[in-house]
């Protein structure tokens, strides 16, 4: 059987269900892959590094592993979250990486079969539409898929490369 040039297996029909871990951001929900998200802990203060974009929290210490914070509100609309007890941070691993990505509250385990994510409209603004790989309606509300390696690729991996390690000490001239 010749393979299919061009499908996309993230709405391949014949495939199995998919599992989305779903949260929200203010009134808007979206969804991770299951895969992806390494543990899920309530909200931690962040040890602020320098030099970093306004949606980078800090760093947080995950059981002797250094986890780089990134708001999810500010990177999105630029308005940082006043983090409290309610807020959670999600560990993903991007590429390899572990993150831990700032979120307003976890709202369930999604089961979706493949051919019901339906594919991200046209936008005017084309870069926000690069951070989805689809959308699903699931009880009558919609989830945005997001697509964590185009979401925290480049410019962020980037500086979290170039960032000096949080136990590093700083010269004094």
């Amino acid at each position: 059987m010749a393979s299919q040039t061009g499908s996309d297996p993230l709405r391949d029909a014949s495939a199995t269900p998919r599992q989305f871990i779903s949260f929200t951001i203010g009134d808007e929900e979206y969804g991770v892959d299951i895969i992806a998200i390494r543990e899920i802990k309530g909200w931690t203060p962040a040890t602020a590094l320098p030099e970093t974009p306004g949606y980078m929290r800090g760093v947080i210490d995950l059981r002797g592993a250094i986890i780089p914070i990134l708001d999810l509100r500010a990177r999105f609309t630029g308005a940082l979250t006043e983090p409290s007890s309610r807020h959670v941070i999600m560990v993903v691993n991007v590429e390899g990486r572990d993150l831990g990505i700032l979120v307003d509250a976890v709202a369930d385990i999604l089961t979706v079969a493949p051919d019901a994510i339906q594919p991200v409209p046209e936008l005017e603004h084309a870069h926000r539409a690069e951070v989805l790989n689809g959308i699903v309606a699931v009880d009558g509300r919609m989830v945005a898929l997001l697509d964590l390696s185009n979401l925290l690729h480049a410019p962020i991996l980037a500086q979290l490369d170039a960032a000096p390690p949080a136990s590093a000490p700083t010269a004094t001239p």
